[in-house]
């Protein structure tokens, strides 16, 4: 190895030091089985996003700093490209230093993962002694974030480039490389000067400056999510996902400033009250009856820092009560409101004849709205919780998996080459009878997994998991529980108990208590906390 030195930044080091120390210790902690709590290492996938920052010193040296980054490796090794020694073992947060002779080198920059997994790049290193020359700078107002400038250079016998956004007398410059993008979003719209500068291993720099208008993004250039609420729980005032009354008017002169219009944003319609003072929305002669509604939903947006907005409901009377809309400049906000919530404002408030909706500025005249998806809408009827039937595990990416939390199944689950492997599994039966019996039918194969005497495979299953138990099912609707009576009966997977996960099957519990909810009549979400914070989690679909 030569002219080679790796220069450590002590705490970065340390902090991805002591990460991989935690998760090796974890991966230490937990038990060696197919399903079990080490084998999600082995399903982490090779680090991606790799890539690496080249500087070169300006001193006719050629001495080259590289910088790797990427999402998942816990260290790096560079192959410099010039027939050097490569270096190995660099930690993430770390550098590597090197000398070039002048000349175009391909270094590969290759990313290791906890389980050993790599992704390799190749990186284009240019050493030149020259000065840059013909560099073409260009800066563009990006086209979603408002008041956001990108910027790309290239030059020839340039590595590396220095931007200057001109924002500030004092600011310091960002570095980045040939055809990479660098943005800056600035605090006001305006012109500004902004200078960019290509440098190589020479000393000798070029310099580009340009005036640049900063433009401010003024309506959404994006629509709002589509709603998910079905039409028999929704009365529409705005949208275009449903039926809005017949007559309305969104802009009923009431002696208001404000003013109107409505645009298209990905084939989506939305209200734009521009300089908004108060802005109502009449349809007294279509008079809306939400006393079986539960909430108010709209979506707004504003281009407006430090601007928010009221609404509010209006029945005959007429009486209405206000809610504050605190928003976030130059994104969708989204409200549920409880009726409730107006109704104990104002008890006057007669939800059984809407008339009106009116807005109000905050403060009066200082901002902008737009406006969609104003409706009333209810929950959905709750499901019918019969467990009654038979069940599968549902075959889909994600059914089957454990994480720290319910919800989270980070840890393990099973991918679509997962079920593939494990279809012997997959069509495994829980059975809830009506007379509170319960069966795992398994036919002549299932998933057998090493605790069990198995090779974690598909094979003959194994008692006391073999569906043999004579059990019972004891489902508590209001405590979201089944309990399931029988040694070696259970629902997903045998090996997780509520006392944690089997390794013996002469452990094998007398009963284990699972926690159920309905996503609808045929489909369940099942789990049970196999140990602290280790939750096993399942779902079935009734076939």
């Amino acid at each position: 190895m030569k002219d080679i030195k790796t220069k450590t930044y002590n705490m970065k080091a340390l902090k991805y030091f002591l990460s991989t120390l935690l998760v090796v210790s974890f991966i230490w902690s937990c038990e060696e089985d197919e399903f079990g709590s080490t084998d999600f290492v082995n399903n982490i996938e090779a680090p991606v996003n790799v890539a690496a920052s080249v500087s070169v010193t300006q001193d006719n040296t050629g001495l080259v700093t590289i910088t790797p980054s990427s999402s998942g490796a816990v260290s790096y090794t560079i192959d410099f490209g010039d027939n050097s020694d490569s270096i190995e073992g660099i930690i993430a947060g770390n550098s590597a230093e090197h000398n070039y002779a002048e000349g175009t080198y391909q270094a590969i920059i290759t990313a290791v993962g906890i389980n050993g997994l790599t992704t390799s790049v190749v990186q284009e290193i240019t050493v030149s002694f020259n000065a840059p020359e013909n560099l073409v700078v260009t800066i563009e107002n990006d086209a979603a974030i408002t008041k956001q400038v990108n910027v790309t250079a290239i030059a020839d016998y340039a590595t590396s480039y220095e931007v200057y956004f001109g924002e500030s007398a004092d600011e310091t410059p960002v570095e980045f490389g040939t055809e990479e993008t660098v943005s800056y979003q600035y605090e006001e719209a305006g012109t500004y000067t902004i200078t960019v500068i290509a440098m190589s291993a020479a000393i000798e720099t070029l310099e580009y400056s340009e005036e640049f208008l900063v433009t401010e993004i003024l309506q959404p250039v994006v629509a709002v999510a589509t709603p998910t609420s079905l039409a028999a729980n929704v009365i529409s005032v705005f949208s275009d996902e449903y039926t809005d009354p017949d007559p309305i008017d969104y802009y009923p002169d009431w002696g208001q400033s404000t003013t109107y219009t409505q645009i298209e944003v990905e084939g989506n319609n939305i209200i734009q009250y521009g300089d908004l003072t108060y802005q109502g929305i009449n349809f007294d002669t279509a008079a809306i009856d939400a006393s079986e509604m539960e909430f108010i939903h709209v979506d707004i947006w504003t281009a407006d820092d430090n601007f928010d907005a009221k609404i509010s409901p209006i029945s005959s009377g007429p009486f209405e009560a206000a809610y504050d809309l605190e928003l976030n400049a130059n994104e969708w906000t989204s409200f549920d409101i409880p009726i409730s919530y107006f109704t104990e404002a104002n008890a006057s408030l007669d939800f059984s004849n809407i008339i009106q909706f009116k807005f109000d500025g905050v403060d009066s005249g200082t901002g902008s709205i737009f406006v969609d998806n104003l409706y009333f809408y209810k929950q959905p009827s709750l499901v019918l919780a019969d467990l009654t039937g038979t069940w599968k595990m549902s075959s889909e990416a994600g059914s089957l998996g454990v994480g720290p939390s319910v919800g989270d199944i980070s840890w393990w689950n099973c991918d679509e080459s997962c079920i593939t492997e494990r279809l012997c599994y997959y069509d495994d039966s829980y059975v809830f009878n009506e007379d509170g019996s319960f069966q795992n039918i398994l036919d002549s194969e299932t998933w057998v997994e090493g605790w069990q005497g198995g090779s974690d495979s598909c094979g003959t299953p194994v008692a006391p998991h073999d569906g043999s138990a004579s059990a019972t099912y004891i489902y508590d609707e209001t405590a979201g529980t089944v309990t399931i009576n029988g040694t070696g009966a259970y629902i997903g997977l045998a090996k997780a108990t509520n006392t944690g996960e089997l390794t013996d099957v002469a452990d094998t519990p007398a009963f284990i208590i699972y926690n159920i909810s309905f996503i609808d009549t045929n489909t369940i979400s099942v789990y049970v906390e196999a140990g602290s914070g280790v939750f096993w989690q399942y779902k079935l679909v009734r076939i």
